[in-house]
């Protein structure tokens, strides 16, 4: 049963032309003792329509609650003209008032737009108040459900993720502008659809169908979340890399009868996350290895050639005189430079091999798996040779050579940083005797310890065998 506010009556217009009529409608809405209705009667429809204020809610701000229209004062163009008055007021409810001979008509009336029709003949200070008090509940029950509505559908797209939601049947009932965008259908063309055509998500690795997420919360009756590393494939067949999660959606008793799903474009986090952790590994400006990703193939190399029993080799370059090019053209024709080392170093070797910058002008270059510690020095040869022919940035043209030391596992050193510190030892020594060659240090003969007290590891053993190993004798090769 419908509540009245007895502080704020029902405005009720009333459109008729029939005293009498009129004169029933009032007695029957004045009889209660709140005075819940209050009404303000109009005999001929044109004058009905000057009344209305038709400007957007200006019916409902004026407190108008209900009009009861005559199905009579109309002889002419009648449903025409009903379902323009019902139009000048649409968030107001329009009941029709007619005789029994005239229900048909007024059945019309209710297609037309208005709200319901009652029988003059059922007009009476009990039922004809509480059927018109319902109505009027009901429209304002709608207009508070329609702005509900209205402000979640604003709220879901103005959001910066895509929703798409379905039927139980998996039929598309909405979806919002981001949904839109990265699908390539329209809101009014998927509606109705099935999901699986609005939604084409494949798996990034296999390119084969992935399981729908709106379909599984369906079919599970719970949460569930798309696979890792899908695409979204629009409908131009444009690929974008998704992140989600489905629900299924429940009526009050509890059966599912439909599904929600919020996505989002995640290819350009995955694109920065992956850049972010390649620049962790590689150096800015050549994009060559960087020192920890070095360490890392160093240290797998080693242990792969210790299990195949191969060779491992390490070739630290240094490009002579470098800074002189720093110095007078500046560090922008350095770079290019340093840049276009770092290409010929990598044309230098096997796609199996590691190419990495240090910084500065230093490299080092990884060659894996040799059968013949021999390979190491042909390829220090064909780097000079690359190194050494002319670099042409902008309007110079520049010559460099550069020193090369070498280091070889397990001749040199069975763990990465001896490996290095012996290949940087070998360069520093061509570098003492003149520059642009390669050379390795002799390897360091461990003496055998002695029998007594000095074979337990003395600390000055240790030292004298540190020291033996810095004054090891170089090899130096001719000019390659």
């Amino acid at each position: 049963m419908a509540r009245f506010d007895c502080h704020m009556p029902h405005k009720i217009l009333l459109v008729g032309s029939n005293p009498a009529d009129t004169a029933a409608v009032k007695d029957a809405l004045s009889v209660l003792a709140n005075e819940s209705f209050r009404v303000e009667s109009i005999a001929c429809g044109a004058t009905a329509f000057e009344r209305l204020d038709c400007r957007p809610n200006a019916a409902q701000r004026s407190g108008l609650a209900a009009v009861l229209l005559d199905l009579s004062v109309w002889e002419t163009d009648r449903l025409y003209s009903i379902e323009q008055f019902c139009a000048a007021v649409p968030s107001v409810p329009v009941v029709v008032l007619c005789t029994a001979k005239d229900e048909a008509a007024a059945k019309l009336a209710v297609r037309c737009g208005a709200r319901d029709y009652v029988l003059k003949e059922r007009i009476d200070n009990y039922w004809f108040p509480k059927a018109l008090a319902a109505i009027i509940a009901r429209a304002e029950n709608e207009l508070k459900l329609l702005a509900d509505q209205q402000r979640a559908a604003a709220t879901l797209d103005s959001i910066g993720d895509a929703v798409v939601s379905t039927d139980s049947r998996r039929r598309v009932t909405y979806l919002n502008p981001v949904a839109e965008r990265l699908t390539g259908w329209s809101r009014a063309t998927a509606e109705g659809r099935a999901v699986e055509d609005v939604l084409r998500i494949i798996d990034a690795d296999t390119r084969a169908p992935a399981d729908n997420p709106l379909a599984a919360a369906i079919r599970q009756n719970e949460t569930v979340s798309l696979t890792p590393n899908c695409l979204l494939v629009a409908r131009d067949g444009v690929e974008t890399a998704i992140e989600d999660s489905a629900a299924p959606v429940r009526d009050r008793g509890g059966r599912v009868s439909g599904a929600v799903m919020v996505f989002r474009d995640v290819g350009s986090a995955r694109a920065q996350a992956k850049r972010m952790s390649y620049l962790a590994q590689h150096d800015s400006l050549t994009e060559l290895s960087n020192r920890v990703l070095l360490a890392d193939r160093l240290d797998h190399a080693v242990a792969v050639a210790h299990r195949n029993m191969h060779k491992v080799a390490v070739l630290f370059v240094d490009l002579d005189h470098f800074k002189g090019v720093n110095d007078s053209l500046g560090h922008a024709v350095g770079d290019c430079v340093l840049k276009m080392v770092a290409k010929r170093l990598v044309s230098a070797v096997r796609g199996s091999d590691t190419v990495s910058r240090l910084g500065g002008d230093e490299f080092v270059v990884l060659l894996s798996e040799l059968g013949d510690t021999r390979d190491a020095a042909a390829t220090a040869r064909k780097i000079l040779r690359l190194l050494r022919k002319p670099y042409h940035v902008g309007p110079h043209e520049l010559r460099l050579t550069a020193s090369i030391g070498i280091a070889t596992y397990p001749d040199d050193g069975t763990d990465v940083q001896t490996l290095l510190t012996r290949a940087d030892a070998a360069m520093y020594r061509v570098k003492e005797a003149g520059r642009n060659d390669y050379a390795e240090l002799e390897p360091v003969t461990e003496a055998r310890p002695s029998a007594g007290p000095a074979s337990h590891g003395a600390p000055g053993q240790s030292l004298r065998r540190a020291d033996r190993a810095e004054q090891s004798v170089t090899r130096l090769h001719g000019r390659a």
